[in-house]
């Protein structure tokens, strides 16, 4: 990536001006993961058994852990590295569980923690072509994110995405078994846009063009917008999550990210949630039943992404 500054009259190219330690990216990282990852940070450099994990944070959304690990160099395998990790939280899970209620003074049970959804981040300024296609499946359990320091106190973050269709529990040997892979693969899950839309086998097609049509239309509200699929939701976020989608067969329910008293609903058609436990992140939800009110949807949507600008 290249910056400049835009002078009066000209463009001024930005230098780099390169981590030089790990560190570094690890206190960048911690001070702001909130508003880089959306994540609470549990723990900087928990050690288990003869493991130090660089950064254990928490999911409150997707009710999980992630772990973050922060790399200067490229001679490392991701995968190894990865599902080791997954694995050593999977195995132990009473004490990441006593982690999180000892460093953040709170109580969460096993039983309150999804653990299918749990994931491991890397974040260096450069990842290998071996490392990127490494992770080229579509439900591998890892993110991939390269983090540049730049002058004037600029920092880039960019998110290397995957394309493939491939499914790397396909890739695994007739004898891998008792793998760490195949252990890893049995347990958690990467939720995505085809598992909702063919969780149930008798998904109208309507409900499906429906959503498509509101995936077009969130999508062309602005730049960087991404999907961000959990358990129950199909969200779109853009620095933060600012609509939900929730499918079922009869219609889909969109729940805005907005608190109480900051939506204009003028005609009235959206329910309040901010006294009901509810599944996504706003206080606002629209039933679609079919296109008769999908513009003002739509409108709706824009309330949402617009105020988080």
């Amino acid at each position: 990536m290249k910056l400049f500054q835009h002078t009066e009259q000209e463009l001024r190219p930005i230098g780099l001006f390169p981590y030089q330690y790990e560190k570094e990216i690890q206190i960048t990282i911690e001070k702001n993961v909130t508003i880089l990852f959306g994540l609470e940070l549990v723990k900087s450099e928990f050690s288990i058994q003869n493991f130090r994990l660089d950064s254990l944070c928490f999911d409150n959304e997707k009710n999980s852990f992630v772990i973050i690990e922060y790399k200067k160099g490229t001679n490392y395998s991701v995968i190894d590295q990865g599902y080791t990790y997954l694995s050593l939280l999977l195995n132990n899970k009473a004490d990441f569980i006593l982690e999180y209620n000892e460093s953040l003074k709170k109580t969460i049970k096993r039983d309150e923690i999804d653990w299918s959804q749990s994931r491991v981040i890397f974040i260096s300024p450069q990842f290998s072509e071996y490392q990127r296609n490494s992770i080229n499946f579509k439900n591998i359990p890892f993110e991939l994110w390269e983090i540049n320091r730049y002058q004037n106190d600029l920092i880039g973050l960019n998110k290397v995405h995957i394309h493939s269709k491939e499914n790397i529990n396909a890739t695994l040997g007739a004898n891998s078994n008792d793998s760490i892979v195949q252990q890893v693969s049995n347990e958690i899950v990467l939720y995505d846009e085809n598992y909702h839309l063919n969780k149930s086998k008798n998904r109208p097609a309507h409900v499906i063009e429906l959503y498509f049509l509101l995936k077009e239309a969130v999508l062309q509200f602005g730049n960087d917008i991404e999907q961000n699929c959990t358990k129950l939701t199909i969200g779109f976020k853009h620095n933060q999550k600012f609509v939900d989608f929730i499918i079922y067969n009869k219609g889909i329910g969109v729940v805005l990210n907005l608190k109480k008293g900051n939506l204009k609903d003028p005609l009235s058609l959206t329910e309040d949630l901010s006294d009901k436990g509810h599944w996504g992140n706003g206080d606002y939800r629209i039933w679609l039943h079919s296109a008769e009110y999908l513009n003002y949807t739509i409108e709706l949507m824009r309330q949402a992404y617009q105020f988080q600008l």
